[in-house]
């Protein structure tokens, strides 16, 4: 797992889409936006039950997204079944839209995922996943959303950024 730098004002990531952090008034209106349990795992840093969540079984071409600001964060591609009950990938759709953060709760030390542009909770990143990354990012369903091939992507903040 690459670390990747906090996006500070104005950056880009390498596939083109805007890293500046939401302001304010922003992130208060992307959060006014939010379920319960979406805030409870992408602002508290939550965990939702395994094998239930919406996006395990998704297999469609697309793009998974940030739930919270839009940021796509990883492919159709690049997901495996684990066996875990939390949707697995490989790698990230572009390595600079997920950021790795040192995460010691609950007596463990594991590298917590995080979007890279409004830093909300995702999941975990471990080190038993498949050839040729053998990274294996377990990810909340509730802190994503998925884009079919094709569709236009989630654009909360209104930047403009693509379709999937």
């Amino acid at each position: 797992m690459t670390q990747t730098p906090t996006a500070t004002a104005s950056s880009r990531s390498a596939s083109g889409f805007d890293l500046t952090p939401p302001d304010g008034a922003e992130r208060a209106r992307l959060e006014a936006d939010l379920s319960p349990e979406e805030k409870r795992v992408l602002l508290a840093h939550g965990t939702e039950a395994p094998f239930c969540g919406t996006l395990l079984g998704e297999k469609r071409a697309g793009l998974f997204c940030c739930r919270e600001c839009g940021l796509p964060l990883f492919r159709t591609g690049s997901k495996f079944e684990s066996g875990t009950g939390w949707p697995s990938f490989a790698e990230p759709a572009d390595p600079g839209h997920v950021r790795a953060v040192q995460d010691t709760a609950y007596g463990m030390v594991r590298t917590e995922t995080r979007c890279a542009r409004c830093d909300s909770h995702q999941g975990h990143v471990f080190p038993d996943g498949p050839p040729p990354t053998g990274d294996r990012y377990c990810i909340n369903s509730v802190a994503l959303t998925f884009v079919a091939a094709g569709e236009p992507l989630p654009d909360p903040l209104g930047r403009g950024d693509g379709i999937a």
